[in-house]
């Protein structure tokens, strides 16, 4: 059973990610580098402003990795900020059915869940080349609007506010080593394959 973490920018799923592979001895792999990988190294801003599909392009590939890295068991999946969405026609972010079913089809998809505020700030900290207000406001705003789109994709939720880093691993491993988790897995798998 594969355990993909979901969150927002700045939620920790990264460093996180590597905590769990420690303590388990499970490789990991992060959908955003492997989208790099796929693409000779181009950073994400690059694929989409050198693709004439722009966003779709990146979602396109993001999907593409993620049914791959879906094809694994027992691996620890450092999912990107945006592996729950996908564009509709008009651009506009929206559920995306195929990247959660391909996490859902061998895993447990665990949500680092905080505080808004807190997770932009921190995510616009990171890069100095945006103004932070404006860049805080937007960021927020997003996250807000990915909101009901991490509750629909979560099996686990873990709230990520005030907790070390790890802890939270602890907390994770806990709750995914559940056997209820394990036989809905097993079933999912049986349903699609």
């Amino acid at each position: 059973m594969n355990i993909a973490l979901i969150g927002m920018r700045g939620a920790g799923k990264s460093n996180i990610s590597r905590r769990l592979s420690l303590f388990t001895k499970r490789p990991v792999l992060s959908t955003d580098l492997l989208v790099r990988y796929e693409q000779e190294g181009q950073t994400i801003a690059e694929i989409v402003d050198q693709s004439p599909r722009g966003w779709q392009a990146f979602r396109d590939l993001e999907y593409q990795v993620v049914h791959k890295a879906s094809m694994l068991d027992e691996a620890i999946i450092d999912c990107g900020g945006g592996v729950i969405v996908d564009l509709n026609e008009r651009g506009e972010e929206i559920y995306s059915s195929r990247k959660v079913g391909a996490l859902k089809r061998t895993g447990v998809i665990v949500w680092l869940r905080g505080d808004i505020t807190k997770l932009a700030e921190k995510a616009v900290a990171k890069d100095p080349n945006r103004p932070t207000l404006d860049a805080t406001q937007s960021l927020e705003a997003l996250m807000q609007h990915r909101l009901p789109f991490y509750e629909k994709a979560a099996d686990i939720v873990v709230d990520i506010d005030n907790k070390k880093r790890k802890q939270l691993a602890e907390e994770i491993l806990t709750r995914t080593s559940e056997s209820a988790w394990q036989d809905l897995v097993k079933r999912r798998g049986h349903e699609t394959g």
